[in-house]
């Protein structure tokens, strides 16, 4: 495969999984959805899913979807990171590009398909949230070192199951994706995917994302409701390294230890 051909794959790989895991946590934190207030299980099957559909869509590079992949088999010794594609410098920016540019672009996919419950909701935290991961309790080294160990879980399973005669393809990563954000996923709602969490959250930089303050209504005045005052976009860029570097440092470490034991 050339340049292009992986650039393109999984670009559309990764855009499907934006679409299908992005859209479920819209689907569940935004105002007046379907599927409001859904819960947690939701969104960890609603990504898992969006695994299952990336993979099979970028099926010709091995649907990595994710540059902590990516550089987990980079670092894992492989010669090649998908049958026919070699390791080389020139692949590697192309499938960290695409992931990327797929990210990106998935996340403004879901804000088209909910612009009206985006321009519904008043909460900016909830707003972004759709876009990009955030941890319950802010400590940048333990939030670090969660997003760490659920990608070396993810890379050192994923590795296995490819030289394991499963069968089970694309169905397998999904399910473990369930797992990862059922067990490790409360922390810092799951990352593991540098793409997932940079590309979204760019796009929320860039989108007409707006928080606003509520409109209100003076108690027994009978007075129409206040025009809700728009607020500063909030990226919450001071985390934006954890779910970055974390997941990179920990499939760099599955690919290590992959090559010691498997």
């Amino acid at each position: 495969m050339n340049f292009g051909e992986i650039f393109l794959s999984e670009a559309l790989g990764t855009g499907v999984l934006i679409i299908l895991g992005a859209g479920v946590v819209a689907n569940v934190l935004l105002a007046k959805t379907k599927g409001f207030d859904g819960g947690w299980l939701l969104i960890n099957f609603g990504w898992g899913l969006g695994v299952f559909g990336g993979v099979y869509v970028a099926y010709k590079t091995g649907g990595h979807l994710n540059p902590a992949v990516t550089i987990g088999i980079l670092s894992s010794g492989a010669d090649e990171y998908a049958p026919g594609v070699a390791i080389t410098f020139g692949n590697t920016i192309a499938y960290l590009g695409g992931q990327m540019l797929g990210a990106f672009l998935g996340a403004c996919i879901v804000y088209v398909a909910y612009k009206k419950h985006f321009d519904a909701e008043s909460d900016g935290a909830k707003k972004l949230g759709v876009f990009s991961t955030a941890p319950e309790i802010r400590s940048y080294g333990w939030n670090f070192a969660t997003e760490v160990i659920a990608t070396f879980v993810l890379v050192l399973v994923i590795i296995g199951i490819g030289k394991t005669p499963t069968g089970l393809g694309p169905l397998a990563a999904a399910l473990l994706v369930v797992g990862i954000g059922a067990s490790l996923g409360g922390p810092t709602g799951y990352a593991i995917n540098p793409a997932r969490d940079l590309g979204p959250r760019l796009a929320h930089a860039v989108l007409p994302v707006q928080s606003t303050t509520p409109a209100r209504v003076p108690a027994g005045s009978g007075a129409p409701a206040e025009t809700p005052a728009p607020q500063p976009k909030n990226n919450d860029w001071a985390y934006a390294w954890v779910p970055v570097l974390g997941p990179l440092a920990g499939g760099a470490l599955a690919g290590l230890v992959s090559a010691m034991v498997f």
